[in-house]
């Protein structure tokens, strides 16, 4: 029989829409199953803190619609020292809290396995990144808002490229996973796509426009943040230099990726998660990350989940699928 009365949650790491929906699931699991539940605001920073409040239904009522976090987010450095983690400890131990759900990216992985194993600590993970550069999961929270947010930036951006023959370079985020780039890129028809995984370089992007269609004068060119060729800027000046024909225009749609109502899709699989960590915490699971894999609940101990492996998701078949739907 599980000993947890009193579950606390946070979000650290940037933000990804649906990480609402998550903490709405993980307080009414927790009350559902006779519970106390505590928030914890700004991440990690508010672990050490103390900035703790006590959560009902009331706190997460009206919520799932909502994008970003309601608890904040905060890169904390303070609880990458002993010291730090040491007063976070002390902390949940004054509060009476038994377990951490905690949403967020690789980095907040790192913190919670480390944290888990020096404190003997209960510890799930929920993985809200828009990245989706995660193992253990198909989707993150929040990266099919983040996809449908390029896409419709990008198909209005189509339209003035095409009224006027333009090139347009569209860089997306993605620190240095492509998986955003990938899937927008293939949704908006885009001539090229260049992420990090692919190690596709300028001399191939030449290529491929020099032997695209000739009677197609408008044309997107999809680029990942983190791609080898440097960004939108550094990849649209060498196609200025080598195309001076194409009147080419630079767009970098930036932190708009992140902000918005979350789809349907994330809404779900945060409500499902969040439920899922907090009845793996009743089941003695610790120390690992909730997913979602071929439609099954998954648990994946952190060290695992961190850094995504490139074969796992973005497999020869993506690119082949990529340069035949380029042509």
């Amino acid at each position: 029989m599980s000993t947890i009365k009193n579950i606390g949650v946070l979000t650290s790491g940037g933000d990804a829409p649906g990480m609402n929906a998550a903490i709405r699931a993980v307080v009414r699991a927790s009350l559902y199953h006779n519970l106390k539940v505590t928030g914890i605001l700004r991440g990690y920073e508010g672990l050490i803190q103390g900035d703790f409040f006590p959560m009902d239904g009331k706190s997460v009522a009206n919520i799932i619609q909502r994008g970003g976090t309601i608890l904040k987010t905060y890169r904390c450095d303070a609880f990458r020292t002993k010291e730090g983690r040491a007063q976070a400890y002390k902390n949940l131990k004054e509060s009476e809290i038994d377990a951490l759900v905690v949403i967020g990216g690789d980095g907040t992985f790192r913190g919670a396995d480390i944290f888990s194993q020096e404190f003997d600590f209960p510890i799930v993970g929920l993985p809200g990144t828009i990245d989706n550069d995660l193992m253990g999961t198909d989707f993150a929270i929040g990266y099919d808002t983040a996809i449908n947010n390029v896409v419709n930036a990008v198909d209005k951006i189509r339209d003035t490229a095409e009224s006027h023959d333009r090139l347009f370079i569209v860089e997306v985020m993605g620190r240095d996973s492509g998986l955003i780039a990938l899937r927008s890129g293939i949704g908006v028809g885009a001539e090229a796509i260049l992420i990090p995984e692919a190690k596709v370089g300028l001399p191939q992007l030449f290529h491929r426009i020099e032997t695209g269609r000739k009677d197609k004068a408008s044309k997107i060119i999809i680029v990942a943040e983190g791609d080898e060729g440097g960004g939108a800027y550094v990849v649209g000046e060498a196609l200025k230099e080598k195309f001076p024909k194409y009147d080419i225009r630079i767009s970098v749609l930036g932190h708009i990726q992140r902000g918005g109502k979350p789809t349907c899709m994330d809404r779900v699989l945060a409500s499902r998660l969040g439920v899922a960590a907090v009845e793996g915490l009743l089941e003695g699971k610790t120390d690992v990350m909730v997913g979602q894999i071929n439609k099954e609940i998954v648990f994946t101990p952190f060290s695992q989940t961190t850094k995504h492996i490139d074969a796992e998701k973005i497999t020869p078949a993506w690119l082949r699928l990529v340069e035949i739907l380029s042509m």
